[in-house]
């Protein structure tokens, strides 16, 4: 299997657990190589996030374009891009420096702890201009509801929200089901011409920090790797089920993943 370039353009976590650094951890567990392009700073830890400091537009782009005019990329991976300047920064360089190169978009909009990282006037830009580029998008239950315009309240309603959001123009669509209640968690991918459901025992723990941006990094991993969607997508969930299973238990509020537990020690 190839090794797999995969570009991220996301924040930071100050706290390891999402973001740029679970992602770079992601991607180097699954045997990829990660390149990134940092769009904002934040101070956060296991209990919320208390600051936002964005970089520049035109600086993020720089920062895309310079990584794949050299190093290239098998896959981009875009996290949190909080404002329309930005995401239509990223939308100009992928359509200049990045054609023919899958996305994964994962539409993060709030953090963990509900705090939210997506300014409300960015929506319709992230709409317009990613989600008709994206080979794949991966919004969670409350996401999607907001993309869609539809209430997500049992499996079922995970699928009806997946179609509906093709609508927008991505080739596949992954909506997470990690927010409903009960004792297995379903997530649906659909695609043009089907869909599959992944479902698993929900695994009881508060170390759940960061699974939205470990998902999409693995799935772009194994897209960049060569495989085929339904098999990264199923090896990403394999690898985040295993994550949180062993998580560390750090800090004093929604921990981190393991996301090392590929990596065997000495």
């Amino acid at each position: 299997m190839a090794m797999g370039r995969v570009l991220i353009v996301a924040g930071s976590d100050s706290g390891g657990g999402a973001g740029i650094q679970a992602d770079l951890k992601t991607v180097t567990a699954l045997g990829g190589y990660a390149a990134t392009a940092i769009t904002a700073l934040t101070a956060q830890n296991t209990l919320g996030v208390f600051g936002i400091v964005g970089v520049e537009p035109a600086f993020i782009a720089q920062q895309m374009r310079l990584v794949l005019e050299d190093i290239g990329a098998d896959c981009i991976k875009t996290g949190m891009l909080h404002n329309p300047a930005v995401i239509e920064a990223v939308a100009a360089t992928l359509e200049s420096s990045a054609v023919g190169i899958p996305l994964v978009v994962d539409p993060v909009m709030y953090a963990k702890s509900g705090d939210r990282l997506l300014d409300p006037a960015a929506q319709d830009t992230l709409i317009q201009r990613l989600l008709p580029r994206a080979a794949l998008i991966t919004p969670n239950v409350r996401e999607a509801e907001a993309l869609s315009g539809l209430s997500i309240r049992e499996p079922d309603d995970l699928a009806t929200a997946a179609r509906q959001l093709l609508e927008r123009g991505p080739a596949a669509v992954l909506v997470k089901g990690g927010h409903l209640g009960g004792e297995t968690v379903t997530d649906w991918l659909v695609w043009r011409d089907g869909a599959e459901a992944f479902t698993a025992p929900r695994t009881a723990s508060r170390n759940t920090h960061g699974t939205g941006c470990t998902l999409a990094s693995a799935i772009a991993t194994g897209l960049a790797q060569g495989m085929v969607l339904n098999a990264a997508v199923r090896r990403a969930l394999a690898y985040v089920q295993e994550a949180i299973r062993t998580a560390p238990g750090l800090g004093q509020g929604c921990g981190p993943l393991n996301h090392g537990h590929t990596v065997r020690p000495w």
